[in-house]
């Protein structure tokens, strides 16, 4: 539904609305045909034509429906129109027969950023509106997730080393549908967003209901805004307890005495480092009983050692705690693992010895624009 009290989306408001754009070299706009990305394609090139910035557009192909091919040549007919110039983007190879729109989304962003990276666009914008972070919102929330991930998408960020620009986060999509019609813009609606067969369109009939209580789009992104902000501050915390605690090996008794959401967080980056993995892979369950074990564990004056996110963590006898990459796992003929006892997975083990401790020491390893 239209936001109540929007602003009509003029001049003045596109000029707003695309601003954040201003600081990049060029900026590749990702257009799908849908109405959303064909509102964002108008706005994008009229704001640049008056502003002088260098856009480029691209439609990423995915060959997952007989009618992608023939949508790409219309998003190309629309560009060449607006002067702007347009590249369909193909995903070749076999598809995935299971989290076909999870793996789809990846390719998508993978295929943009190579696009970006070769044609020299810094910043790449997509067409996520109010709707879209609503739903985001709330499918987070059915999945208990922490305060990061209730914030939900920003409106720009990082992804495979370009940033990442979503200048219609406050618009509604009935606002950017209506902008469409109201331009004599031809769209399409892509039958997957009816499939009841994905979470994200039964979500979307859930919001419906929602909304007549008064949990409407309006109120979930105002929510992300709010887990934002917090976010944010959890985020500095984290950094000033991560600087007072250094490098190396760590006083696990100044690391758990901060707040628990504090040593979380301190732990999933010193986990991806160790690890080698992305902070967002690292699940936050893990985390969350890893930390309550460390504090248990240092309290009692307990070693400790745990597996998470590819990284080893250990709790000395000392109480310094240390991260360090996960050894390879031997293999014996016929690629089996050895029988010899794993180091147990967020279980705390019993004091070592000095001896002991030493011994075992080393170095260094987590918690979607049509």
């Amino acid at each position: 539904m239209s936001a109540a009290g929007a602003e009509p989306l003029d001049e003045a408001r596109i000029d707003a609305l695309m601003a954040p754009l201003a600081s990049a070299t060029a900026t590749l706009i990702a257009v799908s045909g849908g109405p959303d990305s064909t509102a964002l394609l108008v706005m994008a090139s009229e704001w640049a034509r008056r502003r002088g910035a260098r856009i480029f557009v691209a439609t990423v192909d995915h060959r997952l429906r007989p009618e992608s091919g023939r949508e790409a040549a219309d998003v190309a007919r629309l560009s060449a129109r607006l002067g702007v110039p347009h590249e369909t983007l193909v995903w070749t190879g076999p598809k995935p027969s299971t989290r076909v729109q999870e793996r789809a989304r990846e390719t998508r962003y993978r295929l943009l950023a190579e696009h970006a990276k070769a044609i020299g666009a810094d910043a790449i914008a997509t067409a996520h509106h109010l709707d879209d972070q609503a739903e985001t919102v709330l499918f987070r929330l059915l999945r208990g997730s922490g305060v990061a991930g209730l914030a939900a998408m920003a409106a720009t960020t990082e992804r495979c080393g370009v940033t990442l620009a979503r200048p219609l986060l406050d618009i509604a999509k009935a606002d950017l549908v209506a902008f469409c019609r109201a331009r004599g813009l031809p769209f399409v609606e892509d039958p997957s967003n009816d499939d009841p067969a994905y979470a994200r369109t039964r979500l979307r009939a859930l919001m419906g209901e929602l909304a007549h209580e008064g949990l409407d789009a309006q109120n979930l992104a105002r929510l992300a805004r709010r887990a934002a902000e917090a976010d944010e501050a959890l985020a500095k915390m984290a950094a000033k307890a991560e600087a007072e605690l250094g490098d190396g090996p760590i006083d696990a008794a100044a690391l758990v005495s901060a707040p628990i959401a504090v040593v979380q967080r301190v732990l999933v980056r010193r986990i991806a480092q160790a690890g080698g993995r992305d902070e967002g892979r690292i699940g936050l369950e893990k985390i969350e009983a890893l930390a309550l074990r460390l504090r248990e564990a240092a309290e009692k004056g307990r070693t400790l050692a745990a597996n998470v996110g590819g990284a080893l963590v250990r709790l000395t006898a000392k109480g310094r705690l240390d991260f360090v990459k996960e050894p390879a796992r031997r293999t014996v003929a016929g690629g089996r693992q050895p029988a010899s006892a794993p180091v147990p997975s967020l279980q705390a083990i019993p004091r070592a010895t000095d001896e002991e401790d030493h011994a075992t020491s080393g170095p260094d390893p987590g918690v979607g624009g049509g």
